[in-house]
């Protein structure tokens, strides 16, 4: 799905070649400063690179109209962005970003239970806790139904129980769905439990690539 090419970006990534593929889950693992982030950026064209190519599907990002491919490929940062207003706006919000049509009370309701978000449409968004704006912004981008999405330290702000309750549910909504996911950590327990590949960097640069056990 993803396939960068000679990759040179600032001073932070140096990358020869690296290909995600379409339908699995990708961790990207590394310590604070590796550049991983910035790589999760450069997928869907918030970052441009300064040398070499990132396609998708086939597609140089540089020349895809940004705003369709960002339907697409939906990035949620470790600091989520939250709309003034209620839980329910900041939900519908995604979908009129996606130009897809709003969704019944009954069926946000059951995706927020989903994600153990226990609160009421009507609440203000505003008095939510770090935790629970990760999985109200992780609910909307649900709601989006990109094709990839590319997730930014998803369990930061969740104590352990928690993020592994959230992990499993988005790994069967992106298995169930065919979908494709990119997630950057630095937890190699996560990435462990959840990753069917694991993409190492350090230093900007791919050290080490593991795909179902075996260390290419």
């Amino acid at each position: 799905m993803f396939c960068l090419r000679g990759v040179r970006y600032k001073n932070i990534l140096q990358i020869d070649e690296l290909e995600i593929e379409a339908g699995q889950i990708t961790c990207i693992l590394g310590e604070s400063g590796s550049g991983k982030t910035t790589l999760l950026k450069l997928l869907n064209h918030l970052v441009s690179c300064d040398q070499g190519t990132v396609h998708y599907k086939g597609q140089d990002v540089k020349v895809l109209d940004a705003v369709a491919l960002r339907r697409k490929v939906v990035m949620l940062p470790q600091t989520p962005l939250l709309f003034p207003g209620t839980i329910k706006k900041n939900l519908l919000i995604g979908l009129l970003f996606s130009k897809k049509e709003p969704l019944a009370d009954a069926a946000l309701l059951q995706l927020l239970e989903e994600v153990g978000l226990k609160k009421g449409l009507d609440e203000d968004a505003g008095t939510l806790s770090g935790g629970e704006k990760q999985r109200l912004a992780l609910s909307r981008i649900m709601l989006m139904d990109p094709e990839a999405i590319l997730l930014d330290e998803p369990t930061s702000a969740l104590d352990d129980d928690t993020g592994d309750k959230i992990m499993e549910y988005v790994s069967r909504y992106v298995k169930s769905k065919g979908k494709t996911l990119v997630m950057v950590t630095h937890n190699k327990i996560i990435a462990k439990n959840f990753g069917e590949v694991i993409v190492t960097i350090s230093g900007g640069n791919v050290k080490q690539i593991e795909k179902e056990g075996a260390i290419k």
